[in-house]
């Protein structure tokens, strides 16, 4: 271990470049050239110490070595650059590199305001991640975690309408308030156990588990069994672990830089690293072994197998909830909340193969993740399009931006030669090693890739293969609580395709009276209540028929006399069905144009500020499948669990996995 100022000059960066600028707030070019330079700088330092971690240095920052100040005995305020921090940092920081381009051209595209909070907040959140990422113990982590929830509120609660403003109590509510309640009692308990044995109290990670940790449990197993919970509660909160996933579909009325980097790459992923620190440096694979549960009529099981069933539900739970969504973002937020557990699944299941299966989808998560937000929010900014029912025949218009998303979909649903398919594959074969009941484990992430292809193939379809005048009926879920059998439609009862305008693209006489009918009367193609979003009086919020869009315009237009700052939204709980910021497309609202979609070449659909970020991003998916073996992430990843377990990688599946927890234990 070497004493290294370089994991606190990666987190100021950021903080400096908050100061920097506020201070440009006049020169717009010069505040957003800030946050390329700091994202550049950021990278660079981390990229620095990658080398020589990768031969097993590990780099130490320490407050009390530096100044003398303890918080606690054996508390430290400390970052440590390991094998397992620089893989987060490094990701986090190569992808901010690009997001400081995207939301430069997202944010002048909409002409949003706040755009100096914005980029400053988008910088702390940053400094925050990286925080969490180098911190050399619990203690660290949860001063960092905590103050990624507090700095990324402005993000989330950006529009500062009253739905942006509910969303980011929400958030504040699960992630500060609850995550960290959680968090800071499983900290709490792990001092006072370690406190127990000689040596002394210690919150401090180390590889394959805390030792002292491992003595005082065989002493307090039940203590030591509920600080596990504990911290995986608070970590599962960010990582959206059921029932502590609703936030995060709440928190995309951000824009959509904040849930591409923030909810796709720091704020998600900070749970699910930090779970990866409980289960691989805290409690370690042979003590979550060695601390099985006593389940009435089951028998005793280990403390992974509870972890393993709830992430099993989530990417299950979660992808047929996407499958309802007809609003973009949230079909990729609850495709979020399915990927995430991806990563839960993998590392409780304990076997080497599934954790680096489980470590490796974080890049390969975050990669395509953040290509299919950074294309939704293209498509909002040229077209004010949002849902994918409106979407038909997009294609046309945005062919690269499109081409894109089809690729993040490919990785998505672990398709080769997308990185997905790489990560999914290692955990599989690490299924496959363990057999028993985790062969229920291998059917859940089977299952559930077979439903991201059923929720990501019509978004796809609808783009390239259908046409604005003729197009079938979305979300794809068709039962009372989804949507009835009657969805497509005919011409007989002029059913709408997607509960608005029938399928002929004509509005009628009978049509528009069954809009105004009752539920009994008229059978609607998606929910009448939907769970996107709802009007304020409770009509239903996705019906876009023209008319109804054109009134909107026009009552905001009405509120823009009134005096009403630019750039607020006063509709209350209503769907965001108007831009308010340009016309880009000729038209205000969603959906094609009266003469349909104009044919754009692909470097002529949007500005290159957000093309060649989601061109770059998503050709990042596809190199990371094609060669696995020479990307930095997934020798980082076999490095880490050779660090758990204390062998080479390729002489780890040879050996049976209580062989491994015993030399873990020893």
């Amino acid at each position: 271990m070497v004493a290294d100022l370089r994991p606190l000059a990666a987190l100021l960066v950021s903080a400096v470049a908050i100061v920097l600028i506020v201070a440009s707030h006049r020169r717009p070019n010069l505040r957003e050239g800030w946050s390329v330079l700091a994202a550049l700088a950021k990278f660079g330092i981390i990229v620095s110490m990658l080398p020589a971690v990768m031969d097993g240095t590990v780099f130490r920052w320490s407050l009390a070595e530096s100044t003398g100040i303890r918080f606690l005995e054996g508390v430290d305020f400390a970052l440590r650059a390991d094998p397992l921090g620089i893989f987060f940092a490094l990701l986090a920081s190569f992808l901010w590199i690009f997001t400081s381009f995207y939301a430069a051209g997202y944010m002048r595209g909409l002409d949003e305001h706040s755009q100096t909070r914005f980029f400053a907040s988008f910088a702390a959140s940053l400094s925050a991640a990286v925080g969490i990422a180098f911190a050399a113990n619990l203690v660290t982590i949860f001063v960092f975690y905590e103050l990624l929830s507090l700095v990324t509120y402005p993000l989330v609660a950006h529009n500062e309408d009253s739905e942006a403003r509910i969303a980011g109590r929400k958030y504040l509510t699960y992630t500060f308030f609850g995550g960290g309640v959680f968090l800071l009692a499983g900290t709490v308990l792990i001092y006072w156990l370690t406190s127990l044995v000689s040596s002394g109290p210690t919150l401090a990670f180390e590889a394959g588990g805390i030792e002292a940790l491992a003595t005082a449990a065989q002493a307090e197993p039940i203590y030591a069994q509920a600080a596990f919970f504990l911290l995986i509660a608070g970590f599962g909160v960010k990582a959206a672990l059921m029932p502590l996933h609703s936030w995060l579909a709440d928190a995309m009325v951000a824009p959509t830089p904040v849930s591409g980097l923030l909810h796709a790459v720091a704020v998600v992923k900070s749970g699910a690293f930090g779970i990866a620190r409980v289960i691989l440096e805290v409690f370690g694979p042979g003590l979550i072994r060695d601390l099985p549960l006593d389940i009435p009529a089951i028998g005793e099981v280990g403390l992974n197998i509870p972890v393993a069933i709830v992430a099993a539900f989530t990417l299950t739970a979660a992808s047929i909830i996407a499958m309802r969504k007809d609003h973009l973002k949230r079909r990729l937020a609850y495709s979020t909340t399915a990927q995430l557990s991806y990563i839960v699944l993998g590392l409780s299941m304990l076997h080497p193969y599934a954790m680096v299966g489980a470590l490796f989808h974080i890049p390969a998560h975050a990669f395509a993740k953040l290509t299919l937000f950074f294309c939704a929010g293209a498509i909002h900014v040229e077209t004010h399009t949002d849902y994918i029912s409106e979407m038909a025949g997009i294609g046309k218009r945005m062919p690269l931006t499109m081409a894109a998303f089809t690729v993040g979909a490919a990785g998505m649903a672990g398709l080769p030669p997308i990185a997905g398919f790489v990560s999914k594959f290692y955990m599989l074969i690490g299924a496959g090693y363990m057999g028993g009941e985790y062969w229920l484990f291998a059917g859940a992430l089977l299952l559930s890739a077979v439903l991201n292809v059923a929720y990501f193939w019509p978004v796809v379809y609808t783009a390239f293969f259908e046409s604005e005048d003729r197009h079938d009926a979305k979300p794809l879920l068709e039962f009372p609580r989804g949507g009835v059998l009657r969805s497509y439609g005919t011409a007989d009862d002029h059913v709408a395709a997607d509960g608005g305008d029938p399928a002929d693209g004509t509005e009628t006489a009978d049509t528009a009276d069954a809009e105004n009918a009752s539920e009994e009367e008229f059978e609607y193609a998606v929910d009448k209540y939907p769970s996107d979003h709802t009007t304020a009086d409770g009509a239903d919020a996705t019906s876009h028929s023209t008319d109804a869009r054109a009134s909107e315009a026009g009552d905001h237009a009405d509120r823009a006399d009134d005096g009403d700052e630019p750039g607020h939204d006063e509709r209350g709980d209503a769907v965001d069905a108007v831009d308010h910021h340009g016309d880009h497309d000729d038209h205000l609202t969603g959906g094609p144009p009266a003469d349909g979609w104009q044919r754009r070449s692909p470097f002529a659909e949007s500005t290159w500020l957000m093309l060649a970020p989601i061109a770059v991003i998503a050709t990042g998916a596809v190199v990371l499948g094609i060669g696995p073996d020479y990307a930095v992430f997934l020798e980082l990843a076999t490095r880490i669990v050779e660090g758990v377990f204390g062998m080479p990688f390729d002489e780890l599946s040879g050996v049976p996995l209580d062989e491994l927890v015993t030399e873990v234990n020893d």
